[in-house]
């Protein structure tokens, strides 16, 4: 993994009322910024306030205050957050630095509550804070749909394939079309000249003729309407054929579609309300948690002046020293308790308020994997509500072709009936105008000439014959123009196609390629930080990626899994495997911060944010401290870490420090 440019760059931060800041103002370069000091002198509020107003969601406001801001100049521009309490509830407002924080506040934001931090000391689920940011419900969604437009391009593809091998017969159908359109027109004047001479030399009295005429002029219009009646039954018979293909299609997908009374989205709804029930309720006692550290933490840092006096008011023993001083003095081992003013040691107080923040992180977990629950069953809710529209969308189109189906049918029975009787109409008109024409061929001494009745009718014939090869001279057109069209589009098509499969390989290989980055910068920052901090009986820790089936819903697929590994060497040199409960805390925090590094690098973070925070490191000794904290900085532009006095004094002295808040 590349390590960061850094880039020059100066920063000022004001605060008020955040934590247990009354106000104040800080300026820092890029680089480490330590802000050194004993516990209890706002530190961590400090860092509350960088990351209020760089966007975080884990500013608090001072107890004893209605309103509060932090303001971040920063590249001269200025961003701006604002927190007021609204009854039991703290409402934010302005325009911080990040519009999404949960990057940062994931990855970057690296306090002692960092889910990503605590993960290896809880044995959280390491691969779901690796993915947390990841969307994979709408990755899946993508794919399924980009893999639907791959298919129909494919289709459309093959399709062109297809229709440009039909090309060639094509273009000759339509030139054997005109030669036989040609021929028919020749013919079909030669006829209608003999009919024109025929009638010309006619004997018969006019009143026959007139009369014959008319039978002839009758007899055309009913061949014509025979003609369009035949057309109209093919035309029917190709769309009912279409139909009830598609029907025997909508049938089979009917019968693949999961049974609608196994969907039972009423149990699943039911399932989800009782889970964000839970959630709901875990919520208030991690809000009831957060309320009371806060309130612990702020008494001793002395933010509640009211408290104090009131505690010191009600002392009748003369001590050495104030009673609120003894508040806010970090060396005092013993202090007044605010709840039944009695001395206790400032040690129990703090171990309280850890087994309270222990407790808070516990719930916190439970939370996570309700919400986990919840959206797994929501994913099988969108399904079912899929599969019932999929259902409805099917029913609907096949009661509508079976609808149409019924139609057409009854349709082309009545073009069956219409056909026959114009061929039985034809026929009486054929027979009468032969009568005509029989009666006025006996007035006639040529018998040898064709009769004007079959010169008509091999007009008729002729004139039918032109207008169907008319028809498929215009149909042929018409699919050699669509043809041609069509492939127009051919290398629009396969460069939209090539697209598609490079957006699937990077969807497809996006949370493998996430996972396997998170892993493979982990094990080589782990690496580097056991041999720059020197844990001797450490030979590595390290993570590695498997697979195991899990259960999502009422469904069981295959996932990928981080499995932490810790390998051990003993003094003879043989090396064993341990496990994470018998890590050191100092060895359980530098694993945690470099597992948040890891996800700082891998989601590239740093391009997000320039700030990094650090805090309660005292679980680590001077030394290593300071080599942490140098192995970070090259990572971000600003990093900000709080740090007791001795501590911080392992670091170099160019570093700026931050001693009065």
């Amino acid at each position: 993994m590349a390590t960061q440019e850094s880039v020059a760059h100066e920063a000022r931060l004001r605060a008020q009322n955040i934590g247990g800041i009354d106000e104040t103002t800080v300026e820092l370069e890029s680089g480490i910024t330590v802000l050194a000091g004993r516990n209890a002198t706002n530190r961590t509020s400090l860092l509350q306030a960088f990351m209020a107003a760089l966007g975080g969601s884990s500013a608090s406001l001072k107890a004893d205050a209605e309103e509060g801001y932090a303001e971040l100049e920063l590249d001269d521009q200025t961003y701006t957050r604002t927190l007021r309490r609204a009854g039991n509830s703290v409402v934010t407002d302005g325009e911080p630095y990040l519009d999404d924080p949960e990057l940062a506040d994931l990855y970057a934001f690296l306090l002692e509550s960092n889910p990503a931090r605590r993960a290896v000391t809880t044995e959280d689920d390491l691969r779901e804070i690796i993915l947390r940011p990841v969307d994979t419900d709408e990755i899946e969604r993508e794919i399924s749909r980009l893999t639907d437009e791959k298919n129909e391009i494919s289709n459309e593809l093959d399709r062109l394939d297809s229709l440009k091998n039909d090309l060639p017969s094509l273009e000759q159908q339509r030139t054997d079309l005109e030669g036989k359109i040609e021929d028919k027109r020749d013919e079909l004047e030669a006829v209608k000249a003999a009919i024109e001479e025929a009638e010309a030399n006619a004997d018969t009295q006019q009143e026959g003729q007139d009369e014959l005429e008319e039978k002839l002029s009758e007899l055309r219009e009913r061949r014509s309407a025979l003609e369009d009646v035949r057309f109209d039954l093919e035309t029917e018979r190709e769309s009912l054929s279409a139909l009830r293909e598609e029907r025997d299609d909508l049938e089979a997908e009917q019968e693949d579609l999961p049974a609608l009374d196994s969907l039972d989205r009423e149990e699943v709804d039911d399932e989800i309300d009782r889970l964000q029930r839970q959630s709901q309720s875990i919520d208030g006692i991690i809000s009831q948690l957060q309320s009371i550290v806060q309130f612990n933490e702020e008494m001793l840092e002395g933010s509640h002046p009211e408290i104090r006096q009131l505690l010191a008011d009600d002392d009748t023993e003369s001590t050495d020293q104030a009673i609120t001083d003894q508040l806010v003095d970090d060396g005092a081992e013993t202090v007044r308790c605010w709840t039944c003013g009695s001395q206790v040691q400032r040690s129990e107080i703090e171990a309280t308020i850890d087994r309270l923040r222990e407790h808070q992180e516990t719930k916190l977990s439970e939370r996570d994997d309700l919400e986990s629950q919840i959206e797994s069953l929501r994913s099988e809710r969108r399904e079912i509500d899929q599969t019932r529209q999929r259902h409805e969308r099917v029913d609907r189109r096949l009661d509508s072709v079976t609808d149409e189906i019924e139609q057409r049918e009854a349709r082309l029975d009545d073009l069956t009936d219409r056909r026959e009787e114009l061929e039985h109409e034809i026929d009486d008109l054929e027979t009468e105008a032969a009568e005509l024409e029989a009666e006025a061929d006996d007035d006639t001494e040529d018998d040898d000439e064709e009769s004007l009745l079959e010169l008509n009718r091999r007009a008729n014939e002729l004139e039918f014959s032109l207008g169907r090869l008319e028809r498929d001279l215009e149909t042929t057109t018409d699919d050699i123009e669509d043809i041609e069209s069509a492939l127009e589009d051919e290398d629009q098509l396969e460069q939209r196609r090539d697209e598609i499969r490079d957006e699937l390989e990077e969807l497809r290989t996006r949370i493998d390629r996430i996972e396997r980055e998170a892993v493979e910068s982990f094990n080589e920052h782990m690496d580097a930080v056991l041999e720059v901090l020197e844990y001797e009986n450490i030979d590595r820790i390290w993570i590695e990626r498997v697979g195991k089936t899990v259960r999502e819903g009422r469904r069981k697929v295959e996932q990928t899994a981080f499995d932490l590994h810790i390998v051990r060497s003993t003094a003879d040199g043989s090396t064993y495997e341990d496990t994470i409960d018998h890590l050191s805390e100092s060895e359980r925090e530098v694993t945690g911060l470099i597992f948040g590094l890891a996800g700082y690098l891998v989601h590239e973070v740093y391009e997000e944010v320039p700030f990094m925070l650090l805090d309660s490191l005292e679980a680590l000794d001077s030394n290593r401290i300071a080599a942490l904290v140098e192995y970070f900085e090259s990572h971000t532009d600003f990093l900000v870490v709080a740090l007791l006095p001795e501590d911080a004094s392992a670091l170099d002295d160019e570093y700026d420090r931050v001693t009065e808040i």
